[in-house]
C-alpha cells in the first residue's frame, strides 16, 4: 500500500518553508545594505580657525587618499586650488608656495606621509606635471623639457616616483620620472 499524506499537510510544510527562505533573504539583503553604509560616506570635519574644512560649499573634486591625507581640488577661492587635509588632526594644511593665480590644477596626488605633492596644471596655456616639497616649499615642472600635453599624474607612496599620461606622437603613453625630474629608463612591453 503506497503511503500517501494528506494534502494539507504538505502545504503548510511548503508555505513554512517558503517563510524561512523570505526571512533569509531579507537578512541576507539587511546585511548587504548595512556594509554599504560604510563606504562611501560623508567625511564630516571640523571648520578650522582658518574658516575652511574638507568639505565647502565650493566645488571639491578629484580627492586622493594616501596614508592620512587627503588631497583634493577646491573652487573655494574662485579658482582651481590644491588642498590637503590632515585626517588625523581634521585640518587642512597650509602650502605656502604652491598656488598661484596664474595655473589652473588638476589631477592632485600626495605622499604618504604628505611631504610630496604632485598634479596637473595648466599655466599660460601649456600643461605641466608639477611637484610640491612640502618641507622645502619648493614647487617644480617635472615636465618642462617635455614637448607633450601631459595629464592624470600618481605619486608613488614615498614620493620617490611619478607616472603620467603624456601625448608625444599622437597617442597618449605612460611616462615615468623621480621626483627630480629625470626619466626612468623602463623596459617597454612588445606591441
Amino acid at each position: 500500500m503506497k503511503d500517501v499524506k494528506p494534502l494539507g499537510i504538505d502545504k503548510i510544510a511548503i508555505i513554512k518553508r517558503f517563510k524561512l527562505l523570505r526571512l533569509s533573504l531579507y537578512l541576507s539583503l539587511v546585511t548587504a545594505l548595512s556594509s554599504c553604509a560604510a563606504y562611501p560616506r560623508l567625511v564630516n570635519s571640523p571648520v578650522d580657525p582658518g574658516g575652511r574644512s574638507l568639505n565647502s560649499l565650493a566645488a571639491d573634486i578629484s580627492p586622493a587618499i594616501s596614508g592620512r591625507y587627503i588631497v583634493f581640488v577646491s573652487e573655494r577661492e574662485q579658482r582651481q586650488d590644491i588642498y590637503l587635509y590632515d585626517r588625523q588632526t581634521q585640518r587642512t594644511i597650509a602650502l605656502p608656495g604652491l598656488n598661484s593665480l596664474d595655473t589652473i590644477a588638476e589631477s592632485p596626488g600626495v605622499s604618504a606621509d604628505g611631504r610630496y605633492i604632485v598634479f596637473a596644471g595648466n599655466r599660460r596655456g601649456r600643461s605641466g606635471i608639477f611637484i610640491y616639497d612640502r618641507e622645502t616649499r619648493q614647487l617644480r615642472d617635472l615636465s618642462e623639457n617635455l614637448d607633450a600635453t601631459v595629464r592624470n599624474p600618481s605619486i608613488s607612496a614615498n614620493g620617490s616616483t611619478v607616472a603620467f599620461e603624456a601625448n608625444l606622437n599622437g597617442q597618449w603613453d605612460i611616462l615615468v620620472y623621480n621626483r627630480n625630474g629625470q626619466p626612468l629608463d623602463l623596459p617597454t612591453p612588445v606591441r
